[in-house]
């Protein structure tokens, strides 16, 4: 996947609105799907640094959660998913993470954390999957908000 294609697709997911139901409903779609496929992954839904929604499917552990922590770091300092920063970052010359001054302790750049962007608005939060590689990672998150959007406009 290349990294316009990526920032196409964040962009058409852009949502009308984001509140605790509709995290909710997020949440509950990813561990369904999560569920049903028996994968093995941690879910985390914020707004902001307020955690709306957590959750462990058999076979993750708490080594997940970091992961979600630093890819939602990630996510809120350059309002991009995780996975475009690393194919961003594999690109530019060597350095370039340390460049922004970024810790791995705290930031990493692997897929599976997405913004939640509102129109007009812009990134109010994150959306995070770990457990997987990063590209189905990824998937899993663009999957949900292209669902959540298709839900609000449902209702609409």
């Amino acid at each position: 996947m290349q990294l316009e294609e990526i920032d196409r697709e964040e962009q058409a997911l852009a949502l009308t609105r984001f509140d605790a139901e509709d995290a909710w409903w997020l949440g509950c779609h990813l561990r369904d799907r999560g569920t049903a496929a028996g994968a093995p992954i941690a879910i985390e839904i914020r707004r902001a640094d307020t955690r709306l929604f957590s959750a462990l499917l058999p076979g993750a552990t708490g080594d997940n959660l970091g992961w979600i922590d630093r890819k939602i770091a990630l996510v809120m300092r350059f309002e991009r998913s995780s996975y475009a920063m690393r194919l961003k970052f594999d690109a530019a010359p060597p350095g370039a993470f340390d460049r922004f001054g970024l810790d791995l302790r705290t930031h990493v750049a692997a897929g599976g954390a997405v913004p939640i962007r509102i129109a007009g608005t812009g990134v109010i939060g994150a959306v995070a999957v770990s457990g997987l590689a990063q590209e189905e990672d990824h998937r899993y998150v663009i999957d949900a908000l292209a669902a959540l959007k298709a839900h609000q406009e449902a209702q609409a």
